[in-house]
């Protein structure tokens, strides 16, 4: 049952990071163009909206969270090597 728990483990992981980070950067970019406001084709303006402008800082700043945390954990036993370093002390190594 072990196994299965692990796949199923994966494969959730796998659908939100692989799928959910890009719709996540996907909203991100729709909610600061939404909000930096403008000219639609048919001359009519909008007002820019600060708050959308702040969800989609936000939501970048997310992605790019996600990534570096990524990064640096698949790094990580190399980082403690060379610099004496855990960035995550709170998590077992193998």
């Amino acid at each position: 049952m072990t196994y299965i728990e692990s796949v199923l483990k994966v494969l959730v992981i796998g659908l939100v990071l692989g799928a959910g980070l890009p719709a996540v950067f996907a909203g991100g970019l729709v909610a600061y163009s939404n909000g930096a406001g403008g000219r639609h084709a048919d001359g009519t303006t909008v007002a820019p909206n600060p708050m959308l402008k702040f969800l989609g800082i936000a939501l970048f700043v997310f992605v790019g969270w996600v990534i570096l945390t990524a990064v640096l954990w698949i790094t990580r036993t190399t980082i403690i090597h060379h610099t004496g370093i855990d960035l995550f002390p709170f998590m077992p190594k193998k």
